[in-house]
């Protein structure tokens, strides 16, 4: 939603004390024209972005609902630049009615060249509100940036679908996850579909086919071998099973799971047709004959099962996906909550790597 009102600060050549200040004039302003405002302390987030893809990554924050930081610092990057630039501004989405008090949420914008970068956490380290959780989000790559800012940051945010190499991608994201909260992209993109088979299995005279697995299919976009193999992991880390690497066979990743009293055989399969990031599709066959499969299409999940006595059943579930402006806000509400099952999924996807 657009701001109703902003108040607005710029300067070049600036400091980041003379950022901070500024951001402090401007909250009083805001609170001297009306008493109702108040500024939000929920949320730090600071994104480092290249500077041409500024009003892409802008445009995507715009689109994520209710679940702004409270406070967004971008620092906005150019190699060659020489100057310390800054924008900051204090914005509302409605006036405060009588009696009524509206948050305010605030944006700096810095611009900086490769000149400010071993100064980055002396300059970021003032601009972030003290004693709130701080996001830490680098969706352009720069490890060495997000490595610089990281000691800022009780969060960060990646997607491991952005990474050039997947097993690269979840290497990385386990040795973040050694240091602070992970929140992965990759890994919210899948949660229709864990929902879908917790679902499934849920009822009492169903939980003990969950020992009675015995085969499972993932069909992923081609640049989503992560979210599979995410999914995949969260299986294993629930349920007890013992992975082994996985081994390429064209388009295929495959291996079993050991467990009792099945092993269970293991695909990862590209899907060249599929549009969007995330996961195509799911199949999950048992001993006893039961068969699922969940597939994407349109309106949401198309599901199909087959119990053991040979009955097919088929529906939508509807509204599975979220988009990716819905699945960028999950992700900054993510920060400020704990998954306790994403990182025992990413060490057990790290154990199938080829």
């Amino acid at each position: 939603m657009p701001a109703v009102s902003d108040a607005v600060w710029s300067e070049q050549g600036t400091t980041p004390d003379a950022i901070e200040a500024a951001l402090r004039e401007l909250l009083a302003e805001r609170h001297a024209e009306n008493g109702g405002y108040v500024p939000a302390r929920v949320l730090n987030m600071v994104a480092f972005v290249e500077s041409e893809w500024s009003g892409e990554i802008a445009n995507r924050l715009r689109g994520v609902g209710r679940y702004h930081a409270s406070r967004l610092i971008v620092f906005s990057y150019d190699p060659g630049r020489e100057r310390l630039d800054a924008r900051a501004s204090v914005a509302a989405d409605e006036n405060p009615k009588p009696g009524e008090l509206i948050l305010l949420r605030e944006t700096v914008i810095v611009e900086i060249g490769d000149r400010h970068l071993d100064d980055l956490l002396s300059i970021a380290d003032p601009l972030v509100v003290s004693d709130l959780p701080t996001l830490l989000w680098s969706p352009h790559g720069h490890p060495e940036a997000a490595g610089a800012l990281l000691p800022l940051a009780q969060a960060m945010l990646l997607d491991s679908v952005d990474e050039p190499a997947w097993h690269e991608a979840i290497d990385r994201a386990c040795a973040y996850s050694a240091r602070v909260y992970v929140v992965d992209l990759a890994w919210l993109r899948s949660t229709p579909w864990r929902e879908r088979i917790a679902a499934t299995f849920d009822p009492p005279g169903l939980r003990a086919e969950l020992e009675e697995i015995v085969a499972i299919t993932v069909r992923h976009h081609p640049d989503s071998t992560v979210a599979a193999m995410l999914l995949v992991g969260w299986l294993a880390s629930r349920l007890g099973w013992r992975l082994e690497s996985l081994t390429h066979r064209g388009d295929v990743l495959s291996g079993k799971a050991s467990a009792q009293p099945h092993d269970i055989a293991l695909h990862l399969e590209a899907a060249p047709e599929q549009q969007v990031r995330g996961l195509a599709g799911l199949s999950i066959e048992t001993a006893r004959g039961i068969h699922l499969r969940l597939d994407r299409g349109t309106g949401g999940l198309r599901a199909h099962r087959r119990d053991v006595k040979g009955n097919e059943r088929e529906w939508t579930i509807l509204g599975a996906s979220r988009g990716e402006a819905g699945i960028l806000g999950e992700g900054i509400r993510q920060a400020l909550l704990r998954d306790p099952t994403y990182r025992p999924a990413l060490r057990a996807a790290q154990a199938m790597l080829p």
